[in-house]
């Protein structure tokens, strides 16, 4: 019981960060709305992954939490909601084609979280439309994470990280 408490509070610990951080962003609102919007999709998602894990990941073969948020970010996309997409900050990682960062902002949120910042944000235009993207931490919260990724045994700190590209909410 106390693990689990501990995993909760760490998340909130971590979600809350992204309420808490301001950067060079001016609080144009629509970028507040679509922060706040971003804070409550990673609140989700993370819960989502730590109660997946904790329910009904037993054994490395069974259908793993990161596969079913894959999943999920993937409906999310298609729908047309917005983006996310998790990538690797170490340079060990199981599926490199889809978890490398892919371009400069990606670079900067890896150099950044990997000197212990929380979170990294832009807004960007693109086609005329803006959006924000915001990438926030993933450390490794419970033992069981580490039964599929053994290399991360007693690391800490940020391993990955959730990156979002959201439509600002004008």
């Amino acid at each position: 019981m106390k693990k689990r408490n501990y995993l909760f509070a760490l998340l909130i610990s971590i979600s809350m960060t992204l309420v808490l951080m301001v950067d060079a962003i001016a609080e144009d609102p629509a970028v507040s709305r679509t922060r706040d919007q971003v804070y409550m999709l990673d609140t989700l998602y993370k819960t989502a992954v730590v109660l997946i894990t904790d329910k009904y990941v037993s054994d490395p073969s069974v259908f793993s939490a990161a596969s079913a948020a894959g999943a999920l970010f993937q409906t999310m996309k298609d729908n047309g909601f917005h983006e996310v997409r998790l990538i690797g900050l170490t340079d060990v990682l199981i599926n490199p084609a889809v978890n490398n960062p892919m371009d400069a902002f990606e670079e900067e949120v890896k150099h950044k979280l990997l000197s212990g910042e929380a979170t990294h944000e832009e807004v960007v235009t693109i086609d005329g439309k803006r959006y924000l993207r915001k990438a926030t931490a993933v450390p490794v919260v419970m033992e069981r994470c580490v039964m599929c990724h053994a290399n991360f045994a007693g690391v800490e700190g940020a391993i990955g990280s959730l990156v979002y590209k959201v439509p600002l909410i004008e």
